[in-house]
């Protein structure tokens, strides 16, 4: 990764804020996901179309990564998938890949975000990663964007040990996008019903490896209120 970028918060009103300056409709907003039982995800609106979860970057979540296999998984042609060459930009990324599996039902208007999707359109994920490199307007965005959070911006150089991942349904299957990563990871059958808790499952397993950290944090895309 050679450019780096200030990190995204993860922080609903600034990420949907980021969302409107690229043209995604206000007919779906970030949310916060306060817990990840049952309970508690009754409370997040339907329908979500996507969760986005924050989790620590130590050496034994790296060394997990390392281990998994993705090269023999069925992973449909309809996933969009684009790998990460930027630092800093999984926040940015986890959005886009929200956005981008979900076409069919969020209405993008003309901007940054649209142009990009356009070109990005048949061309593989490598490709994609180095088509974001050169995106102005997200660029311009995403530096804007960064510096409205509740803490202070660190310099770009600074070492940020977080990492965002998205979560989506596409063609029946539970998907897990992350442009670090050598490709998506299906995580098995899923419905539009069923996604919220299903992906919820497996931010679970993420706590679950490292419950003495409390550094996690999940939001959703859904439908607003």
């Amino acid at each position: 990764m050679a450019a780096t970028w200030l990190p995204l918060e993860s922080n609903p009103d600034v990420m949907n804020k980021y969302l409107q300056n690229l043209g995604v409709s206000e007919k779906w907003n970030i949310v916060d996901v306060f817990g990840l039982e049952e309970e508690a995800l009754q409370w997040i609106p339907r329908p979500t179309l996507g969760l986005i979860l924050l989790y620590p970057v130590n050496e034994q979540s790296e060394q997990r990564h390392a281990e998994e296999k993705t090269d023999e998984q069925k992973i449909s042609p309809k996933v969009l998938y684009l790998k990460q060459y930027v630092h800093n930009a999984c926040g940015t990324i986890a959005l886009i890949h929200s956005i981008a599996n979900n076409r069919d039902k969020i209405e993008i208007g003309d901007g940054p975000l649209k142009k990009f999707l356009d070109e990005a359109d048949g061309l593989d994920a490598s490709k994609r990663g180095e088509l974001l490199q050169n995106a102005e307007g997200i660029i311009q965005s995403h530096a804007e964007i960064a510096l409205e959070g509740q803490t202070a911006a660190p310099e770009p150089s600074t070492p940020i040990n977080f990492h965002f991942v998205a979560f989506v349904h596409v063609d029946g299957d539970l998907y897990e996008l992350d442009g670090r990563r050598s490709g998506p990871v299906n995580h098995g059958p899923t419905t539009p019903e069923k996604f919220v808790e299903d992906a919820a499952k497996v931010c679970k397993q993420y706590i679950e490896r490292d419950p003495n950290d409390v550094h996690f944090t999940v939001v959703a895309l859904a439908a607003k209120d």
